[in-house]
This record gives structure tokens, C-alpha cells and sequence, in this order.
């Protein structure tokens, strides 16, 4: 059994979900601060992909990035390189498709931040950078995480696209949806069922670990709110009891009039 497929698969799954997670939380980060009508354009731009048909993203990938297009044609005539029909040509079909699935989730999770952490952090002087990864992303993680472990499954299943730009060449650019397939037309459904079955695998450890990690980070939250609740409750209790007069104490004596 040839298990290039599986290698190949999660290479280009690894390397577009590491691409769009920098890309959809920046696109994300500036559309949900964008004004109302800017942010209607673009995000109807931008969550394209995800309602176009694969076949589709892959013919306009062509389009762009074919030998005789213009930007395939550019890195054809100035570094010998073709953007189609290799290996990480299905990068680009991949990080198209799944962009959208990493912005919406990250946008939501953008747009649900408390604002006012972020003005009592400002407050007391710290840095915009710092604010965003310090305070905004550990806010923010359950959704980003969440669209990260989506995007991932779906560019290790993708095929569409892929089979589009990259193609089918056993132990080139063969994947393992394109795999299938192929098996499928040859009437190999044997061998096609075991790369169903990994595939199926792979993606119920990465949801399984995903579930116990949020779980994990949700423990912590509580255990984190209930530690700030009973400090706050003692801070208060002191207070209460400098403040409060002792009732068995007497008033002191008037002075005397001359």
C-alpha cells in the first residue's frame, strides 16, 4: 500500500491551515472593525468560496495560475516554476477553500469581544500588539480554535479544486480524496475503503482532541472565575469590617466648659 497519499494529504492540509490562520484572523480582525457598508462587500467577498462549487474555485484558480495565464505565465518566464498540475498547486485550491471557514468563525468571535477590556487595558498603557495577543486572542480562542480544526478537516478532504489545479499523479500530487476516486473508477473498492476509513480516522482524533482541549480550557476558566469570586468576596468582607464601627464601643467622654 503506497501511504503517499496520506503523506501528501496532511502536508497540504498542514501548510494552508497554518497560511489562513494568520490570514483569516488579520481579515477578520479588520472587517468586524470595518464600517457597516465596508464590512457587508467584503465579507460577501471574502465567504465566497465556501458557497461556490469546488469545480468553480478550481476553473478560476486556472484561470489565474495556469501556464498561460498571467500571473502563471510571470513565474513560468522568471523562475521556470509552474503553479499548476505539482504538488503545491493544491495548496493554493485548499487555502481558497477553506479561508472562509477560518474567517466566519474568527469574525464571530472578533465581534462578541468585550470592548472595554480592551480601553482598561489601553488605560493603564499597554500596547496594541500586546492587547491583541495577551488579552483579545485568549478571549477569542474557543472560535479561532474552532475554525482552525474546521479548516483543517475540510482542506484534508478537499477535492474538487484540487483535482482541478493539481491532478492525479501517483506519487506526485495524488491526495487521498483524489485517491479515492481513482480507485473507485478502477473498481478497487477495497483499497478505496481503507483511505476512507483513515481519512475518517484522522479526522475523529483531531475533533476528539479538540473536544478534550476545550473541555480542559473550560475547567480552567472556572476554576479561574471562582478564584477571582472568592477573592473579591474577601476583599469585600474586609472592607466591610474596617468600616463598620464596633458596637460595644462607647462614646467618649464631652470635655468640660470653662
Amino acid at each position: 500500500m503506497d501511504w503517499y497519499p496520506l503523506w501528501n494529504s496532511l502536508r497540504i492540509a498542514g501548510i494552508s491551515t497554518f497560511l489562513i490562520f494568520f490570514i483569516g484572523i488579520f481579515a477578520a480582525y479588520y472587517v468586524a472593525k470595518a464600517p457597516r457598508l465596508v464590512k457587508g462587500i467584503l465579507d460577501v467577498i471574502l465567504t465566497l468560496p465556501l458557497v461556490l462549487p469546488p469545480t468553480v474555485v478550481g476553473y478560476l484558480l486556472l484561470r489565474v495560475l495556469g501556464p498561460k495565464r498571467i500571473v502563471g505565465a510571470w513565474f513560468l518566464s522568471m523562475f521556470g516554476m509552474r503553479l499548476t498540475m505539482t504538488w503545491w498547486s493544491a495548496i493554493f485550491a485548499t487555502t481558497v477553500v477553506i479561508f472562509p471557514l477560518m474567517y466566519r468563525t474568527a469574525r464571530g468571535a472578533f465581534e462578541s469581544f468585550d470592548e472595554t477590556l480592551a480601553y482598561s487595558a489601553q488605560s493603564i498603557g499597554l500596547s496594541d500588539t500586546y492587547i491583541f495577543w495577551r488579552v483579545r486572542m485568549p478571549y477569542c480562542r474557543q472560535g479561532i480554535l474552532a475554525g482552525t480544526v474546521l479548516a483543517f478537516a475540510r482542506a484534508l478532504g478537499e477535492y474538487g479544486a484540487t483535482s482541478m489545479i493539481a491532478g492525479y499523479t501517483p506519487g506526485r500530487t495524488a491526495t487521498i480524496s483524489t485517491t479515492v476516486y481513482q480507485l473507485w473508477r478502477t473498481n478497487d473498492d477495497g483499497l478505496a475503503f481503507r483511505w476512507v476509513m483513515i481519512n475518517m480516522a484522522i479526522s475523529f482524533v483531531v475533533l476528539l482532541a479538540v473536544n478534550m482541549l476545550e473541555k480542559n480550557t473550560a475547567k480552567k476558566n472556572t476554576v479561574k472565575k471562582n478564584a477571582v469570586r472568592k477573592s473579591t468576596i474577601r476583599k469585600n468582607t474586609v472592607k466591610e469590617n474596617t468600616v463598620r464601627p464596633d458596637p460595644e464601643e462607647k462614646d467618649p467622654p464631652a470635655g468640660r466648659k470653662m
